[in-house]
Formats: structure tokens, sequence, C-alpha cells
């Protein structure tokens, strides 16, 4: 696949700036070496050398793990995320848990909340894949508290989870 990567492409700018351009380089070599699970995850790793703890290079690997179907592998990329999107929101402490409504304007448009909302689906559906019902529905819950209108969706997973454990009791 690489052979056939467009210079121009890996040399581009998508992310504004934001990213050191080797790191972003890597991340679209990544992205370029998907079905080669070991050369993407050498791109990943050199782009987390050359910009660590950056937002950008973890939600490349959230990405990778979750669509490689590494699901534990994922969620601690999403929790990074989490903690990304809690900092960008001028949160200070560790725990999603305590945002409430008044934190932000969850339903507006505004870049921050909408990170803070997308991860904490992404969290909560991953608990809930990986079999940790509690934890993923208190996640999903909460998005569905801040999103009132649920556009994120939350609570149609939740009505998910719900159905598999009745079935699983049923059976």
């Amino acid at each position: 696949m690489l052979d056939e990567v467009d210079e121009d492409w890996l040399a581009r700018r998508y992310y504004g700036g934001d990213l050191p351009p080797e790191a972003e380089r890597c991340l679209h070599l990544a992205a370029a070496s998907y079905a080669d699970s070991e050369a993407a995850l050498a791109h990943l790793a050199r782009a987390a050398e050359v910009a660590p703890g950056h937002r950008l290079v973890d939600l490349g690997h959230y990405k990778f793990h979750f669509y490689k179907a590494n699901l534990d592998r994922a969620l601690v990329y999403g929790e990074r995320m989490i903690g990304h999107a809690m900092a960008a929101l001028g949160v200070n402490h560790a725990d999603w848990r305590a945002v409430t409504p008044a934190t932000a304007d969850f339903r507006g448009l505004e870049p921050a909340p909408r990170l803070f909302l997308f991860a904490l689906v992404a969290i909560g559906y991953l608990l809930l894949r990986t079999g940790r019902l509690e934890a993923g529905r208190e996640a999903l819950g909460k998005v569905r508290d801040l999103d009132p209108d649920d556009r994120f969706g939350a609570s149609r997973l939740i009505a998910i989870a719900d159905q598999h454990e009745r079935e699983e009791a049923g059976a």
C-alpha cells in the first residue's frame, strides 16, 4: 500500500499545525499501513515519541485499536481522550463523573464539550463490549444527562445493553 501513497498526501498538514509535522506524517503512515499492524503500530509509536501525550496521537492509537477490535487497548486511549476533553473544558479534576451541565454548554456546537461527549460515549460503548456493563451504563448515563436531546445516541446504546442482558437472562 505504501508504494501507492503520494508524498504530498503524507506531508499535508491536516491538523492545522497543532501537531509537529513528523508526528502528523507518522499518523498518515499509520493510516496507510493499517493492513500491516506491525508497521502501523511502529508509526504510531514514532508519533508518540515525537509528540508524547498529544491528543491527536492518542486519537490515532484509539482509532487503530478500536478498528482492529483490540477493545481493551482502545479503552486505554479512550480514557486518555476523556482526559484531553476535560482539559479542554478547563476541568481541574480527573473524574468525568464530576462533570455537570453547568461545566459547559453540552447542547451547543463548541468542540470541547462535543469531544467530551464523543469520548464518553466511546468509553461507555467499550465498557459494554468488554463486559463491564455497570460501568458502561454509568458512562452512557452521564452522556444522557449532559445530552438530553440524545444527539450522541447514549440512550440507544443503553437500550441495546438492556436488551442483551434480558436475552442472556432468558437463555
